[in-house]
Order: C-alpha cells, then structure tokens, then sequence
C-alpha cells in the first residue's frame, strides 16, 4: 500500500508546474488530514510487531515525499526568478 502511495505522489509532484499546486500536493500527502498522516496515526494501534515493520516503511515513505516536495518547490522556485528577470 505505501509503495503505490509513493509512486503516485511522487508523480503527483513532479507533474507540478506552480509553487501553488505543490502546496496542494504537499497538504494532501502531509497536512492534518493528509494520507501520510493518517498513515502515521495507525501506528498506535498496532502490535508492536506489526509497528516494527510498518513503522520504518511509514517513515520511509514520508521522507521520500518530504524530499521530492523540497527538491520539487527548490526547482520550481529557480525557475521562477529565472522567468522574473
């Protein structure tokens, strides 16, 4: 479930052509009631064998998308000073 997850944000934000648009992204996967949050609230209510191995992929799969969304928002933001000269 997290690597489809993944795979689709990943190309939701690299499909992003404004700063604006990859905030929406970002409050999608990230924000209070996001996808990854609410991934992360589960944790709680598992075994702890079951956090063991969820835990790390959970993790994993928000700082794939924390990543791709500074790298994504560093990129889109260069090529708008680019356009403003």
């Amino acid at each position: 479930m997290t690597d489809m997850l993944k795979s689709d944000l990943l190309a939701a934000i690299a499909a992003t052509n404004t700063l604006d648009a990859l905030e929406a992204v970002r409050i999608t996967a990230l924000g209070k009631s996001g996808s990854i949050s609410s991934l992360l609230k589960t944790l709680g209510g598992m075994t702890p064998e079951q956090r063991q191995t969820q835990g790390p992929r959970i993790n994993g799969l928000r700082e794939a998308v924390s990543g791709a969304l500074a790298d994504r928002k560093a990129a889109l933001s260069a090529l708008s000073c680019r356009r403003s000269r």
